[in-house]
């Protein structure tokens, strides 16, 4: 019995001091490994759920910047378009002037050659008597009431340039009523393809006036006009210096009445046949910008 009891004794001692080799040896995990295997877990896990509370913080703030940073985009973009329609405007007005100033110096150019005059004539014994001095040059007609000579005494140029002024001032409807009078009378004149561009844009500048009214129905029946007297520029006069320019203006009021797939094929149109007018890098850019979408 003594000897059993040292036995069990020894046995003990060896289960608690040794039980490491023993694990070692056997390959069993002990409670302690199991112990610390649990902690690591929990740290491991907490971790993960301090991580994931960083992201939650920080998401937010990311999408805030994102969308801070495409809002400046999108402003800066509208602020770049409207600069180039301001100077669209700009040069359409330029170009009014400069046709209404090339239609006075033909006027005048007329009027000198008209009253030029030999000042002598023979005399019947051979003796050159001196003719008749002219008198001053003959007055303007007197102006219709509403301003207007009658159309059978005018000029094409005179009619031309009535039809310009209109527009310049802003008399929209007059202007368009001239430059109709006008082709109706010459639609083979070289003012002619002019003279068509500039009714498309009087028809878009009535358009944006009714839209700033807040009028949209009647600024969506005139940029549907403006986009029929553009594409008449391009039907009677292909060859006119006004072509790429009304290609370019129906493109816009086409994307002014959303209707982006005619507005691209369109600006593709003067891309394609007019490589080299002032208007094609500004469809190139439109194109682009379609296509992104």
């Amino acid at each position: 019995m003594a000897t059993a009891g040292r036995t069990l004794t020894l046995l003990a001692v060896l289960a608690v001091t040794g039980c490491a080799g023993v694990a070692e040896y056997t390959g069993t995990a002990t409670q302690q490994d199991v112990v610390e295997l649990r902690g690591d877990v929990a740290a491991l896990q907490t971790s993960v759920r301090r991580l994931q509370t960083q992201i939650q913080t920080l998401t937010p703030q990311v999408d805030s910047r994102l969308r801070e940073q495409l809002a400046e985009m999108d402003r800066r973009t509208s602020a770049l378009a409207g600069r180039v329609e301001s100077l669209n405007t700009t040069v359409t007005r330029l170009t009014a002037r400069l046709d209404e100033l090339n239609t006075r110096v033909e006027a005048l150019g007329r009027q000198l050659r008209a009253a030029a005059a030999p000042r002598q004539a023979p005399s019947p014994g051979g003796a050159p008597t001196p003719a008749p001095s002219p008198g001053p040059l003959a007055p303007a007609p007197v102006p219709a009431p509403a301003g207007r000579a009658a159309a059978g005494t005018r000029q094409p140029q005179d009619i031309y340039q009535t039809a310009y002024i209109d527009f310049s001032k802003g008399n929209y409807r007059l202007a368009v009523a001239g430059f109709q009078e006008f082709l109706r009378r010459y639609p083979d004149h070289d003012l002619a393809d002019n003279a068509q561009y500039w009714i498309g844009e009087a028809h878009l500048a009535l358009a944006r006036g009714h839209a700033d009214a807040g009028q949209q129905e009647q600024a969506t029946q005139e940029l549907q006009l403006a986009v029929q007297e553009f594409r008449k520029v391009i039907a009677n006069y292909p060859r006119g210096d006004k072509a790429p320019t009304a290609l370019y203006k129906e493109a816009l009021a086409l994307l002014e009445l959303k209707q982006p797939q005619l507005a691209q094929a369109r600006l593709q149109y003067l891309v394609d046949n007019f490589p080299q007018a002032e208007e094609t890098p500004l469809a190139r850019e439109r194109l682009a910008a379609l296509k992104e979408r």
